[in-house]
């Protein structure tokens, strides 16, 4: 079964395929990363606009690449009382259009760095300038460069897509 993930970034690729392969681990997985536009703005700062580019990626993935499945994964920011939490969210299609949606987890984003957001600087690149390395979305994230290596991007994002996962994994729990 071919499953398309809406981004070319290896963690997406890489915590899509581990999350197919523990909800069903007896299926052969063949997973391929595809560029499609998110939509949205490259910072999302709302859950709303951060599930609208998942959504959008989902449905491009799997529509371009001709898959059984699509996946779209879209990081963002999201204000609540008073403070700024970044989260990935996860977006499953079927050939259907059934959608599965989940998250990952919530991570405050410090205000030393929300001021470069609000500037209009995306965070993967703020955490880049923060800690001084390069290219950190492709690799352990803001997840894994705030909680020092415990908690990686490609974990926080595959449970993000098994979340998602569960739509499929319980149909009748959400039928109408």
């Amino acid at each position: 079964m071919k499953v398309a993930v809406g981004s070319t970034n290896p963690v997406k690729i890489n915590a899509t395929k581990q999350a197919f392969a523990k909800v069903w681990p007896g299926k052969i997985w063949e997973i391929v990363g595809v560029e499609v536009a998110s939509g949205v703005s490259s910072q999302p700062l709302s859950d709303e606009e951060s599930l609208k580019g998942a959504k959008n990626r989902a449905k491009a993935a799997i529509k371009i690449a001709k898959a059984d499945f699509g996946v779209g994964l879209e990081g963002g920011i999201h204000k609540t009382n008073g403070l700024w939490f970044d989260t990935g969210w996860a977006v499953v299609v079927d050939k259907k259009g059934t959608l599965g949606i989940g998250t990952s987890i919530r991570m405050q984003s410090p205000p030393s760095m929300m001021k470069y957001v609000k500037k209009g600087m995306e965070l993967g690149d703020i955490d880049d300038m923060f800690f001084g390395k390069k290219n950190t979305k492709h690799k352990q994230g803001h997840f894994g460069l705030m909680s020092k290596g415990v908690l990686m991007r490609k974990e926080a994002y595959q449970h993000g897509v098994i979340s998602a996962l569960v739509r499929f994994l319980q149909p009748r729990l959400f039928e109408k």
